[in-house]
């Protein structure tokens, strides 16, 4: 079976658009979805995983970097989207998070987005390394408007 990059970027690209579209803009204590949801981590996959019943119905995914974890990937079935889900997902990840006392780096659009019509959320954002999902991206710590650096030289940091 072959691989078509091209496709999997669009299909990517379709999915955190629907899944920014479907974002609530309530307030905090209205994110809870259409469902009564559990949200588990699976660490040995690095997902946290919202599940109906048996069911599970989106994952976000995650790595652990140099103490912070990466936001990578959200995901939500189709048939359960528009329902909060992804709110709900993102709001109570990033609350687990916020209880572990780590910090963030932001690649999934998605949970930017979140952040973004929820900054409660900003402090969690690692200044040094905030991420591509980030926006409006943070200043990072220590850089002056004239220090660019390059995403090997900010990895390396």
């Amino acid at each position: 079976m072959a691989i078509n990059p091209e496709a999997e970027a669009s299909a990517r690209e379709e999915n955190n658009a629907a899944l920014i579209a479907a974002l609530d803009g309530s307030t905090l204590s209205e994110v809870e979805s259409s469902w009564d949801l559990d949200v588990l981590n699976d660490a040995e996959h690095g997902r946290w995983v919202a599940a109906l019943g048996p069911e599970a119905i989106g994952e976000l995914s995650y790595r652990f970097v140099g103490g912070r974890v990466v936001l990578l990937t959200t995901w939500v079935d189709p048939a359960y989207r528009n329902h909060r889900v992804a709110t709900e997902l993102v709001a109570r990840v990033l609350d687990e998070i916020r209880e572990t006392g780590k910090k963030i780096t932001i690649i999934c659009p998605v949970v930017g987005e979140f952040i973004e019509r929820n900054p409660e959320y900003a402090d969690l954002i690692d200044k040094v390394h905030p991420g591509a999902g980030a926006h409006p991206e943070p200043e990072r710590a220590g850089a002056g408007p004239d220090e660019e650096l390059t995403a090997v030289e900010r990895d390396l940091t």
